[in-house]
């Protein structure tokens, strides 16, 4: 339990990195509970802690902002 916070904790500063990133390139209202929805979207069980920090590190804006409207529209229906 006390590991899979710790992991949770490592992930999260991560996606605080990546978000931080976005907000230098314009994009102001990323989150990172968003950053680890998207990247963990792909995911059926977690993989090793270095393909999680590899997907993280290398999100792009436009498959970002894919999944955000992918969200959106499945939200609508």
């Amino acid at each position: 339990m006390v590991e899979d916070e710790e992991l949770f904790s490592q992930i999260m500063h991560l996606c605080e990195s990546k978000v931080e990133e976005f907000a230098l390139l314009g994009y102001e209202n990323v989150s990172a509970e968003e950053i680890w929805a998207c990247v963990s979207s792909a995911y059926k069980e977690l993989p090793p802690m270095h393909k999680i920090v590899n997907d993280i590190l290398t999100l792009k804006i436009n498959k970002y902002m894919n999944w955000i409207m992918l969200k959106m529209y499945k939200n609508s229906n």
